[in-house]
């Protein structure tokens, strides 16, 4: 199936997919012939494969190819591929040392980076020391993948001028993800009864994350100004927020089977999500004390999460939240009423707004 089917006017994402992993591997296979030339340690660009190549939606990259699309670009172009990739690559960097940040033992099902390397240098170190080396060196892998985001950004192909369009809309998303995360952790074990402080998190560290700036990107690509943008905003921001608002129920709710993370690692974290801060909201004297015995504790069991969890219905914050993810779904989909966007990239942008509200992953 062609990437554009001409005849349906859609965009086959699946194809999308498979073409921005196609450059990610040969890409890292350029940088394992160049190790092996070199002398340089064969384990980052394993690790960093392994990782990449785990599992994970694509879901920047293809925004990206959407925003290429919506803004008027034509085709599958390598540059825009590669910078799609460059995407990934970043979002591997920021994964990475998320997952060191939150201690967390799995993503996508299988050991994080900063575990997996503990596991396989144990022999003849302390615990204490293997776990140390294990978060020192995915320090370094996912610095890595960030050098290697912006190679592959840089070495694109791209026009100086599209370039440098294109460089102002990345910087500005790594500086909001950067003080997303820094919002996350500073609340991470402290939550309250704001659900502005919980949305604003969301808003910096996803929405504009994971769905606005990826579809900024792929509009600079084609040449789209600030007022194309803005229309993409219109849909993006409330997508994000629905997206990461589904994302807080399966850290709850989830089966780790599917979702590849524990549904345990945000309630002893204490982490000050929507869902949360609702349910203190909304809370009487003692549902809010048993929430906060209970949220934050390291050593909580499944049967506390239960407790939890009945308490999150009680307080009819589990259901909120889902009235909040619909809301935000079908104010994303109205955005798309409007003349500017070519029938390709809106059959891809509607199809993803439906799938954020219903996702189970």
């Amino acid at each position: 199936m062609s990437t554009l089917d001409i005849a349906t006017a859609q965009l086959d994402l699946p194809a999308v997919r498979s073409r921005v992993d196609a450059v990610l591997a040969a890409f890292l296979d350029g940088k394992a012939r160049a190790a092996a030339v070199d002398g340089h340690p064969a384990v980052v660009t394993e690790f960093l494969r392994n990782f990449l190549f785990a599992g994970g939606k694509r879901l920047r990259p293809l925004l990206c190819v959407i925003g290429w699309h919506a803004a008027g670009g034509h085709g599958m172009p390598a540059p825009t591929l590669q910078v799609a990739a460059s995407l990934e690559m970043f979002h591997a960097f920021a994964l990475v040392h998320d997952d060191i940040m939150d201690n967390s033992a799995t993503r996508r099902g299988r050991p994080t980076v900063h575990r997996a390397f503990a596991d396989r240098h144990r022999a003849g170190r302390s615990a204490a020391a293997a776990d140390r080396l294990g978060g020192s060196a995915a320090i370094l892998i996912g610095d890595v993948a960030l050098v290697w985001s912006d190679e592959l950004l840089h070495t694109a192909g791209l026009r100086p001028g599209r370039l440098a369009d294109v460089l102002t809309v990345v910087d500005a998303m790594r500086t909001e993800v950067m003080y997303g995360q820094c919002l996350d952790l500073l609340a991470t074990g402290r939550p309250t009864a704001s659900t502005a402080h919980a949305l604003a998190i969301v808003r910096c560290k996803t929405a504009k994350y994971t769905v606005e700036r990826p579809l900024h990107i792929g509009a600079a690509l084609a040449g789209a100004g600030p007022a194309f943008r803005a229309l993409l905003s219109r849909y993006a921001l409330p997508l994000g927020d629905a997206f990461q608002l589904r994302d807080d129920l399966l850290g709850v709710y989830g089966n780790p089977a599917v979702t590849g993370k524990s549904r345990l690692d945000d309630l002893r974290d204490g982490k000050h999500t929507t869902l949360v801060a609702l349910a203190l909201e909304r809370a009487d004297r003692d549902q809010r004390r048993a929430l906060h015995a209970l949220l934050g504790n390291p050593d909580l069991d499944e049967s506390g999460a239960g407790r939890i969890r009945d308490l999150l219905a009680e307080t009819g914050a589990h259901a909120a939240v889902e009235r909040l993810i619909q809301s935000r779904c079908e104010q994303a989909e109205q955005a798309l009423d409007h003349e500017a966007f070519p029938p390709a990239a809106l059959g891809a942008l509607r199809e993803l707004a439906r799938g954020a509200a219903l996702r189970t992953a």
